[in-house]
């Protein structure tokens, strides 16, 4: 029996990279998703065909979550297109790097406005439609966290607050039955790795070259991580941080 058969789950930031193969992982075991995209409208309508092309259930659904109106409607969407909601998997997020000097207050509240503020208000709004029975929100952050990035002073700490989140919600949630964890991947293969110039870099063959399983992370390498901790495998763990770099170490 699948997994997490007659369960609802919202995947934000799916359109692509890890957001999408996180949702259509959990599709394959059998959840409804919810495919959650900021503009890229073509990729959201993507993966919602990838999925029901294989059988699994999905709608697409527009929302910026760094905006608090955008999360109040993801969250009416998923009532009206599935009536409850049982796992949340808080993936929308972005990277910037910046010397210290180059750090401007924009450069600030773009991520931080995304990555912690966007993931606490949408955990917010989820909650109110999880059941009683209980549910399992996930968090996206990233090796940066515990290992800071050199020129990635923010983003780093973006990160390290989405684990101290993590914590602090896995307590609060607790009697409620939500567990709350966070996956800390390494560097991931994604578009928008390409995109940014490090699929061929010297900073990727470095980091392969530091790393005991000698590559870099798949997106599925994270969806399957993901689908554990959103399934009843995971019924006893909440409030930890899984790192996902192949053995990387600073």
């Amino acid at each position: 029996m699948s997994k997490l058969a007659g369960k609802v789950a919202v995947v934000t930031g799916a359109s692509k990279g890890i957001g999408a193969s996180i949702a259509e992982h959990l599709a394959a075991e059998g959840a409804s998703v919810v495919v959650n995209y900021a503009s890229s409208k073509s990729g959201a309508d993507a993966v919602v065909k990838r999925i029901t092309q294989k059988g699994g259930k999905a709608v697409p659904a527009q929302a910026d979550v760094s905006k608090p109106q955008d999360i109040a409607r993801l969250f009416a969407d998923t009532k009206a297109a599935y009536g409850k909601l049982d796992i949340l998997v808080n993936n929308a997020g972005i990277y910037e790097f910046a010397a210290l000097d180059s750090v401007t207050p924009e450069h600030f509240h773009k991520q931080f406005d995304l990555n912690v503020l966007g993931l606490l208000l949408t955990t917010q709004e989820a909650v109110k439609l999880i059941s009683p029975e209980g549910g399992s929100i996930i968090n996206i952050s990233s090796i940066v966290g515990p290992m800071p990035l050199q020129a990635g002073s923010v983003y780093s700490a973006t990160k390290a607050a989405v684990d101290a989140l993590t914590i602090a919600l896995s307590k609060e949630l607790g009697p409620k039955k939500i567990r709350v964890n966070s996956l800390n991947p390494g560097m991931v293969e994604t578009e928008g790795l390409h995109s940014a110039g490090f699929a061929e870099s010297d900073f990727r063959k470095m980091t392969e070259s530091q790393t005991p399983l000698g590559r870099i992370a798949q997106p599925q390498d994270i969806a399957r991580a993901a689908v554990f901790f959103a399934s009843d495998d995971a019924g006893w763990v909440t409030g930890q941080t899984l790192i996902l770099a192949g053995g990387l170490r600073q």
